[in-house]
């Protein structure tokens, strides 16, 4: 299903009953945080939040602000328009069996033809709503970022941060667009920090204009279906456009339009549009910022996006969320991402059963996977296999349970981690790149990961007591049981 506007969505989500609305004033400044961060803990998730009158500095802004829309399984599969985010993983998994690919590279390639044979190629618009309103500030328009009610979202933080930004860029060699999601710290009315990290394609793109001397045409979008925030948070691979995966999960494909000042093509029905550019070599402070990791990010430079316009709808809605001490909203996109790429994972690693990222990991730190175990040492292979995946690279720690284990049973899995290991036979330590993100290592980006191999001992891996059986009820009894409805 495509939404025409976050506006469909958001009232989809009110329609069903998943959405508050807030009338009052409510300040961007902290408040906002704190009513939404009640609701990203409360079970499943809580409700999305519409604050229809948000202030700027105990001044009203003109446009509402959503948060935490895609901060739960159900409405993360609304998001998509499916009953189940599994659906989409099924449809992924219906591509690759349509010619069973041999490798990881010809699984991608296979996703890619699929995909593109399915919904499509984006089509060019000459206009659309992200148009109605257009701000050239080389024409002396006062409109500014001052004017959108971006978040002041803790304490300590450096500034207000726009946190759901969709970052358009393009290689200057290969024209080959991307779309990321990079914080981006306010300076003033037209000036941002653009917070991409050294590993990110949008940072590979800088280096080329910075290697030309050019500088960098940036587009942002804030907004419109949110299967384009989806798109530019998955971990696809090089060669997998966002924008074409986004009209494969909307089942229709993306209309673009030029931008105003810069060469590059966005979606028409976003809610707005920011353009402007990195200039090469151009670096400021960046930060404090409360991120995902539960504490403060610290001050470091970074490039920075001067706009030259600002374009919207008339009647845009504002996209923002949190992030902070798990569980928050963005649990639930990388756990989509996770359902629907699962089936590429099978594809390179048949013995794998599931994977979860568990919210306590905040995504990179944690990861468990099951497997069919069936030869010695399989759970190592699994480990160093996922280190070797593109953004998995970043896994602190991979723990390998048995396939009887529920991986999204964080209880479950710690019972094995505890039961099934002994510390030194069954722990192994890698070099790897880490996320910039991470405080833990000494140096930034570089560090140690650890697996845990948490799978029943073979006596081809010298464990030669007789593995003990798991202790569970007789299912003939169970059923009885269940058939006098007690629980």
């Amino acid at each position: 299903m495509a939404y025409g506007a976050l506006s469909e969505f958001v009232g989809a989500l009110d329609r069903g009953g998943d959405l508050i609305r807030i009338r009052e004033p409510v300040a961007t400044e902290l408040e906002i945080t704190e009513m939404a961060d009640r609701q990203m803990k409360a079970p499943g998730g809580g409700k999305a939040l519409l604050f229809e009158k948000p202030t700027i500095d105990g001044k009203p802004s003109r446009f509402p602000l959503a948060i935490n829309t895609l901060g739960s399984k159900r409405r993360m599969a609304l998001a998509i328009g499916l009953e189940s985010v599994d659906e989409l993983a099924h449809q992924m998994q219906l591509i690759l069996k349509a010619k069973p690919p041999k490798s990881l590279r010809e699984a991608w390639s296979l996703l890619k033809q699929g995909v593109d044979l399915l919904h499509a190629r984006p089509k060019n618009v000459s206009d659309g709503p992200c148009k109605e309103e257009i701000h050239r500030f080389e024409k002396g328009d006062d409109f500014s970022l001052h004017d959108l009610p971006v978040l002041f979202c803790w304490p300590k933080d450096g500034g207000r941060f726009i946190t759901l930004p969709m970052v358009y860029t393009a290689d200057p060699d290969s024209g080959e667009r991307n779309v990321g999601m990079y914080r981006m710290q306010i300076f003033d009315g037209r000036t941002t920090a653009m917070h991409w990290q050294v590993h990110k394609v949008g940072a590979r793109h800088g280096r080329r204009y910075y290697e030309k001397n050019e500088r960098m045409p940036v587009a942002v979008c804030l907004g419109g279906d949110p299967a384009y925030t989806f798109a530019a948070t998955a971990p696809l691979p090089d060669g997998l456009d966002e924008v074409l995966f986004a009209g494969f999960v909307r089942k229709k494909s993306v209309e673009l339009v030029k931008c105003e000042t810069v060469d590059l093509a966005v979606p028409a029905d976003v809610d707005f549009v920011l353009e402007g550019f990195v200039q090469p070599g151009e670096l400021r402070d960046e930060g404090p910022f409360g991120d995902h990791t539960g504490f403060y990010t610290a001050v470091d430079k970074y490039p920075v996006f001067h706009l030259t316009a600002i374009t919207h709808r008339k009647g845009a809605i504002y996209p923002a969320t949190i992030v902070g001490v798990p569980p928050m909203e963005d649990f639930y996109l990388g756990d989509a991402s996770v359902r629907v790429f699962l089936p590429v994972f099978k594809m390179n690693f048949p013995e794998i059963v599931d994977m979860a990222l568990p919210a306590e990991g905040v995504f990179h730190n944690l990861v468990f996977v099951s497997i069919r175990k069936q030869y010695p040492y399989q759970a190592y292979k699994i480990m160093h296999g996922l280190w070797g995946m593109g953004q998995m690279m970043f896994s602190k720690y991979i723990v390998v349970v048995d396939a009887d284990c529920d991986v999204h049973n964080t209880s479950e899995v710690l019972f094995r981690l505890c039961a099934n290991t002994d510390p030194q036979r069954d722990t192994t330590f890698i070099k790897n790149p880490s996320d910039s993100l991470d405080h833990a290592p000494n140096i930034p980006n570089i560090g140690s990961h650890m697996g845990f191999d948490a799978t029943r001992k073979l006596p081809s891996e010298g464990y030669n007591r007789g593995w003990p059986e798991l202790v569970r009820m007789d299912e003939q009894v169970r059923a009885k049981i269940d058939a006098l409805g007690l629980k």
